[in-house]
């Protein structure tokens, strides 16, 4: 069975391409300029959140991904935060998050992470 990513960008052209990477390497991936995925997230019910930093909307993702750790449903999800940040090592302890992925990154890498945490 496929791996479910949630994948949440602010860039549409990361987004396709992290998008894109994801499904060839088999991925079943649900990918978003906005955060309504996170709304159905029980209904998706991901192995794996992606989400930058710096989303539209009123929440950052490091705030969305604080909520998705503080609540029982959805806590078991990893979460990984990417961002172009210098402080996103410190911005992904202090949410939560699983893991982090700096901007600008290689795809190997981008994959690396998303596969060790999902």
């Amino acid at each position: 069975m496929k791996k479910k990513v949630v994948l949440v960008q602010d860039n549409k052209d990361i987004l396709d391409i992290m998008d894109q990477v994801l499904d060839e390497e088999g991925f079943d991936v649900t990918a978003s300029l906005t955060t309504e995925p996170i709304e159905n997230i029980e209904e998706i019910n991901p192995d794996v959140v992606v989400i930058d930093d710096h989303i539209k909307g009123t929440k950052k993702g490091s705030k969305i991904i604080k909520e998705l750790k503080s609540d029982p449903e959805t806590e078991d999800i990893s979460a990984v935060l990417t961002s172009t940040s210098e402080k996103l090592p410190e911005i992904a302890k202090e949410s939560k998050a699983d893991d982090y992925i700096q901007k600008p990154f290689e795809i190997d890498e981008m994959i690396e992470v998303i596969k060790k945490n999902a």
